[in-house]
């Protein structure tokens, strides 16, 4: 007969605190086999039956035991230990950073990862692993255009008022146009690659059979989108185009329209005297961002233009078209903001930016 284990006096707390770790699904499983051999060796279970029971050794059973009347509750769980040796601790950082904010070696025009680690002779997985915990990717970029225009705030002002403020009774309309779409036509589908990834395959060579314009008006107020698609964007095609979007609502409203400086939309004169409900109002130079048509125009290239394959321009136009309806039936108002960009940010250093 297999020795009996000492017996281990349990509190009904006690009692209920184990039971309670063996009910926890999401115990670590080492945690519930202890819980498991304390409350077999409370009840006198012979300790080679417990150790049958639970598929280890005797000396096991021993061991936890003893750690529970020595400890209680805590000593069922694991000591922190000191673990291996940080290879790559503070100092590491401090050089990966402070290299970033030196010249690139010759020939590269800005640090990576490869060039990071060959230069401090260390694991170039350690490089990337630093870089990810940082947040830093050295191969994407941001840019900004700042506005010169000396008329920039009182102009940003009256389109940012339009937008959070219009007149009563009025309607706010975004308009621009998206020139030179190509209807391409090329080979499209998925590839697997050498990783294992499957990814959106296009073929490098394809056929051009020529181009759109699309005019496109948004109503700030109810996302809609009123678009229009022509051959050219002459002064012709634009006015054409207001002229339709115009006739859409009531002679009496009053309806202000936010352009960019293009030509085509500046000395419109005998329109704007022909529709005196309208009114244009020109975003700052170098500021068509204010533009909110803009963001759609984004969504548009990226959902109907980007990897698309087209044969002919009226596939190109009928897309567009089905885009547009699909698009209308659920459109919602933009939640329009900017990031302010400041131009001295481009100055602080990577080390400021990580702190």
């Amino acid at each position: 007969m297999g020795r009996v284990a000492k017996p281990v006096e349990l509190s009904q707390q006690g009692r209920k605190e184990l039971e309670a770790i063996l009910s926890n699904s999401t115990n670590e499983a080492r945690l519930v086999q202890r819980a498991k051999i304390v409350l077999l060796c409370s009840e006198g279970t012979a300790i080679k039956r417990i150790a049958e029971k639970l598929d280890i050794r005797p000396n096991t059973v021993i061991f936890w035991r003893d750690r529970y009347r020595k400890e209680g509750l805590k000593g069922l769980y694991d000591r922190s230990r000191s673990g291996k040796p940080v290879t790559y601790g503070e100092a590491f950082r401090n050089n990966v950073l402070q290299l970033l904010e030196t010249p690139p070696p010759d020939g590269l025009a800005a640090w990576d990862g490869p060039a990071v680690a060959a230069r401090l002779n260390v694991s170039k997985d350690a490089v990337w692993r630093l870089l990810r915990q940082k947040g830093i990717c050295l191969s994407r970029q941001r840019s900004w255009c700042v506005s010169t225009d000396p008329e920039f705030i009182p102009k940003a002002a009256d389109i940012i008022g339009l937008y959070l403020n219009p007149p009563v009774n009025a309607i706010v309309l975004s308009v621009d146009e998206k020139p030179s779409m190509q209807a391409l036509e090329r080979t499209t589908g998925y590839v697997k690659t050498s990783s294992g990834k499957i990814v959106r395959g296009l073929k490098s060579t394809y056929k051009r059979h020529g181009t759109l314009n699309l005019f496109a008006a948004l109503n700030v107020a109810s996302g809609q989108i009123d678009g229009k698609i022509t051959n050219y964007k002459k002064r012709p095609d634009f006015l054409g185009f207001m002229d339709d979007v115009v006739a859409g609502y009531s002679p009496e409203r009053e309806i202000h329209v936010i352009l960019d400086n293009y030509c085509i939309h500046k000395k419109n004169d005998t329109w704007l005297k022909e529709h005196p409900n309208v009114f244009f109002h020109f975003t700052p130079t170098s500021a068509s961002w204010l533009n909110q048509v803009e963001i759609w125009f984004g969504i548009m290239s990226r959902k109907v233009l980007r990897g698309a394959n087209f044969a002919a321009t009226t596939e190109l136009k009928t897309a567009i078209e089905k885009y547009l309806a699909a698009y209308n039936k659920g459109a919602r108002p933009f939640v329009w903001k900017k990031r302010e960009v400041v131009g001295s940010q481009i100055k602080n250093t990577i080390v400021n930016l990580c702190n």
